[in-house]
């Protein structure tokens, strides 16, 4: 079993910055990807991002791509999303994943197998 807890969630005006963290605990040896998705209320669930935990390598959703960025301390435990220039839409609730990597799978290419309790990200106008 993995578990995931996410962390940094809260209120931004457009255009400020949050980071989002997520410890990862438990027996890892079941997964090699770890992404982000996000849900806004009425509306379907959308990949932001995802990264091989061997190599590092990134993939980000198209309403992301050049604003959030993934990474990943692993003396820590722990992977990042790094959210820049936010804008109202990004208001969601942002949810960390773990699982298996699959290219058929844009843009996440991400299987997941475990899910945190999800975190709250609000963006004003």
């Amino acid at each position: 079993q993995v578990q995931l807890v996410e962390s940094g969630g809260g209120s931004v005006r457009a255009g400020g910055s949050l980071r989002l963290s997520c410890k990862v605990s438990g027996d890892t040896s079941s997964i090699n990807t770890m992404g982000w998705v996000r849900q806004a209320p009425g509306k379907d669930r959308e990949g932001v991002g995802s990264i091989l935990i061997s190599s590092g390598i990134t993939f980000y959703g198209d309403s992301v791509r050049g604003r959030f960025t993934i990474s990943q301390d692993n003396a820590k435990n722990t992977v990042y999303l790094q959210m820049n220039s936010l804008k109202p839409d990004d208001t969601a609730m942002y949810y960390c994943a773990a699982g298996l990597f699959d290219p058929q799978l844009a843009p996440l290419r991400l299987v997941g197998r475990y899910w945190g309790q999800g975190i709250q990200v609000t963006v004003s106008s």
